[in-house]
């Protein structure tokens, strides 16, 4: 059985969209998304309402809270401007969705359960690496397939307990690669392919400037760092 794995989507539609046609092709059993759906990008509405149509086993991230209300001292100031205007963007329908997703998730399959969190098992907003990254958080899932978000950085550990695996960011890769990255977790073979998807950065560019988003948002999606 495989299952597409996403993280940090941040309201990047063009760059979900891309992921998606891609996804589809594949043919996936189900669609996985480690949180973070909105932030940064200006399409909140329009991604929500995709990964709700769609029906994907979704989670909340630190940025989905922060556009619920919650606290946003842990962000710098391009992420905390981006989240204000999230807030007001945001209809009451996407704002009950978010509400009602959960912090973390788990689903025992018939391989074995696969638990997914966007920081990590220890903590909900922790950055877990890939060179931090070590058995200790598998075996705190208690889980064989542990799916992390947060980082923006692909990973794929193995260990003799369990698969540890990140698919990277849709919406705003940060390994030095512009194009969308999303995950193929096969359960059966205990796997994890990571596939990049090219975009059409240009429009996102636009679209942020248009809104008023901080223009350095728009400038890192050209060099994904």
């Amino acid at each position: 059985m495989h299952l597409a794995v996403l993280a940090d989507v941040h309201a990047n539609l063009p760059a979900l969209e891309a992921v998606l046609a891609d996804v589809d092709r594949v043919a996936p059993a189900g669609i996985w998304v480690a949180g973070d759906l909105v932030g940064y990008n200006p399409w909140p509405n329009e991604v929500l309402q995709i990964l709700r149509d769609r029906r994907m086993k979704a989670i909340r991230g630190n940025h989905d809270r922060a556009a619920l209300g919650a606290e946003t001292f842990r962000f710098n100031e391009l992420a905390a401007v981006a989240i204000r205007w999230t807030r007001i963007q945001l209809t009451p329908g996407n704002v009950g969705y978010l509400k009602d997703l959960e912090d973390r998730t788990r689903t025992t399959m018939p391989e074995g359960v696969v638990a997914m969190y966007h920081g990590s098992p220890r903590d909900v907003d922790e950055y877990v690496f890939p060179w931090t990254a070590d058995e200790a958080l598998v075996q705190k899932a208690g889980a064989p397939f542990v799916i992390l978000g947060h980082t923006h950085l692909p990973m794929a550990r193995s260990f003799r307990s369990g698969l540890l695996v990140n698919p990277g960011s849709v919406g705003q890769p940060r390994d030095s690669d512009p194009r969308a990255a999303w995950g193929l977790l096969d359960l059966t073979r205990r796997t994890f392919a990571i596939r990049r998807v090219p975009y059409d950065i240009d429009a996102v560019a636009t679209a942020i400037k248009r809104n008023g988003l901080p223009t350095e948002l728009a400038d890192r999606l050209y060099t994904g760092v």
